[in-house]
């Protein structure tokens, strides 16, 4: 992992393979092992001739991490991002982002529309708008003594997640507290990349992809069969889809 520093924090992230870039955001509680390297995504995209970016999101993995709620504004995370491309001199990568690292893509192409050619949002759909990011339940869930005290099955299943991952519970219970941000349909409408928005079948977490995907002007759904929201990352029916989308040229989106 390499890394550099950006309003205080350092960032750490991967660089492997060589060609057009793609930097991957992962998810809430994840890392770029956990969501990136274990699951194939890296090894699949450096095999498709891509220069694969991935870093640890603030809060997260090798990356800098803060106790402050307010350090995890989602359009905070999306700097982020774009100063990763800054410190690359990447002028405009594809961007693939899966649940919080769908919003967190979701808040940068909004902001930086220049800088992105493409964005795939895995794992997050409608809820991009009407949703209201994770629950206060979940948070409390990752400050309780232990995992035997928290009752809540949702509480658990992310307690045990973030056990396993290693992580610093107390970062994540004030990511969880600070990056509950929307979009409104007015905002996604002004996001003009060609957009995958890609959710599975029993997902219960991310809301339609349908209904996301008609919202943005050059939005497609993808429905990733049989698949709930952590099982989805890896499937290969996802994957396979990313490469034909990103095999695309934009002009085959259409124009906004």
């Amino acid at each position: 992992m390499q890394r550099f520093d950006h309003g205080g924090f350092e960032i750490a992230f991967l660089d492997e393979g060589q060609g057009e870039p793609i930097i991957l955001v992962h998810g809430f509680a994840s890392n770029v092992e956990v969501n990136w390297v274990h699951p194939g995504w890296v090894a699949t995209l450096v095999r498709a001739g891509r220069r694969v970016i991935a870093l640890d999101n603030r809060g997260h993995g090798a990356s800098g991490k803060s106790y402050d709620p307010a350090a995890y504004h989602s359009a905070r995370m999306a700097e982020d991002v774009r100063a990763l491309l800054d410190h690359l001199k990447l002028p405009r990568p594809d961007v693939l982002g899966y649940s919080m690292g769908a919003r967190i893509a979701a808040f940068f192409a909004l902001a930086h529309a220049p800088r992105l050619q493409r964005a795939i949002f895995g794992g997050l759909g409608i809820h991009l708008i009407d949703g209201a990011g994770l629950p206060e339940h979940i948070a409390e869930a990752l400050e309780a003594p232990s995992l035997a005290e928290v009752h809540d099955v949702a509480g658990r299943r992310f307690r045990a997640f973030a056990e396993q991952t290693g992580s610093d519970l107390k970062a994540l219970a004030a990511c969880a507290r600070g990056s509950r941000q929307t979009l409104t349909r007015e905002q996604v409408a002004l996001i003009g990349a060609p957009v995958l928005v890609a959710v599975g079948t029993e997902d219960v977490i991310a809301g339609s992809a349908h209904e996301l995907a008609a919202l943005l002007p050059r939005g497609r759904a993808l429905d990733i069969p049989r698949r709930d929201h952590m099982l989805a990352v890896g499937d290969r029916v996802f994957k396979q889809a990313v490469l034909r989308f990103l095999e695309q040229p934009v002009q085959a989106y259409g124009s906004v």
